[in-house]
């Protein structure tokens, strides 16, 4: 009896237990998850450069040809190739010997000249007496006074050969026409070089400053004349235009440049027209011959709209995107249409208006017609 009342008491508990149980809220319902939350900007006007960036390669500011400007063999060669070398410097020794052969029979013949001068002077004075008394004939006189003449014409001719020889010995030394950095030399000791063909032994080039010539499209150019006629951009001046070169690596070259002159004729055959910027290179790190990349900017846009880079997704068609915040706190895609890129922001020509709210950080987590949370992007990286 007593174990069957225990059981009735077993199972009355275990009955409250189960009923207990079935009241008792549930502790693993779904939640609703939480609204993602987004980093955004909100789009204004400012004002920005119009920004070209144009290939072109780099030349040397002054370029000479060192050319033999006497016949002879060459002797000595007096510089280290692609050693820096100023004005007036010697380059090379040409064997003056015959030179100075050639000197000193001009010199013999202009002190002869000379010699003869002075006796057909000194004939025609005296003649000049004796025919005032017709002791000599009026014939004679003017005989002497046409010998004293060719003698002095004489004079004046051998005087020219004594300076051009003169001359053909100071070439001997073949000295640098100008100042820069020398290449290699074009002919060795012992070579024959020549007045005649102007042999060439070395070319020097000036690169402190360089040129920098590029090239823009005259359809580039024309768009540019009609924003600027049509008030949508202002023009920079020639003097504040900012040029920045960008190397071959990828690097921006530590110097800023100026822009010399744009070309006034295009190229019929690319429609090209050339333009010349000058970079200083104290450091001789450009070389002429360098291909490279120039920024110019051209103009100055007062009502300029732009975006983070990383807020724009670029499609295989070519088309950019970005995802807006809409007015209901949605996500929502819209087209846009890229200008330039400035540092690390894109320009919008078409697609977005002041007062947009552009999603930056956080895409990866939404879809189109998802409500979002906004708060401000943050560009150090805090927005999660």
């Amino acid at each position: 009896m007593q174990s069957y009342k225990t059981f009735k008491i077993s199972i009355l508990a275990l009955f409250l237990g189960v009923v207990v149980a079935g009241c008792a809220p549930k502790q693993n319902a779904p939640m609703q998850p939480p609204t993602p939350e987004v980093g955004v900007v909100t789009i204004s006007s400012q004002t920005l450069p119009v920004t070209a960036e144009l290939p072109g390669r780099i030349d040397a500011v002054r370029v000479a040809e060192v050319r033999a400007r006497a016949t002879g063999i060459l002797l000595k060669r007096m510089f280290n190739e692609g050693s820096q070398v100023k004005e007036g410097d010697v380059l090379f020794q040409i064997d003056s010997a015959p030179l100075q052969a050639n000197y000193d029979s001009a010199k013999a013949g202009f002190a002869k000249a000379r010699a003869a001068l002075t006796q057909t002077r000194a004939r025609a004075d005296r003649y000049k007496a004796l025919v005032a008394i017709n002791a000599v004939s009026k014939q004679d006189y003017d005989d002497a006074q046409a010998g004293a003449l060719q003698a002095k014409a004489d004079l004046e001719a051998a005087k020219a050969l004594v300076e051009t020889a003169v001359l053909n010995l100071g070439y001997a030394s073949v000295t640098a026409p100008i100042s820069g950095k020398i290449g290699e030399a074009k002919v060795t000791e012992g070579a024959l070089v020549s007045q005649g063909d102007a042999t060439q032994l070395a070319v020097i080039q000036q690169l402190d400053p360089v040129y920098f010539d590029f090239t823009q499209s005259s359809t580039d150019v024309l768009r540019l004349r009609r924003s600027f006629d049509g008030g949508l951009l202002q023009k920079v001046s020639p003097d504040e235009a900012k040029v920045i070169l960008l190397l071959e690596d990828g690097t921006t070259y530590q110097y800023p440049g100026k822009l010399l002159f744009s070309d006034i004729t295009v190229d019929p055959s690319t429609g090209m027209i050339t333009l010349r910027a000058q970079f200083p290179n104290p450091d001789h790190l450009l070389l002429p011959g360098m291909f490279a990349r120039v920024r110019l900017e051209q103009a100055i846009d007062q009502n300029a709209i732009s975006v983070p880079q990383r807020a724009v997704a670029l499609g295989a068609n070519g088309l950019a995107t970005v995802m807006i915040v809409t007015a209901d706190e949605k996500a929502e895609v819209r087209m846009i249409k890229l200008g330039q890129a400035i540092e690390d922001k894109w320009t919008v020509t078409d697609g977005l208006k002041p007062g947009d709210t552009v999603i930056v950080e956080g895409l990866q987590k939404i879809k189109p017609g998802m409500t979002v949370k906004t708060v401000p992007f943050n560009p150090e990286g805090d927005n999660k």
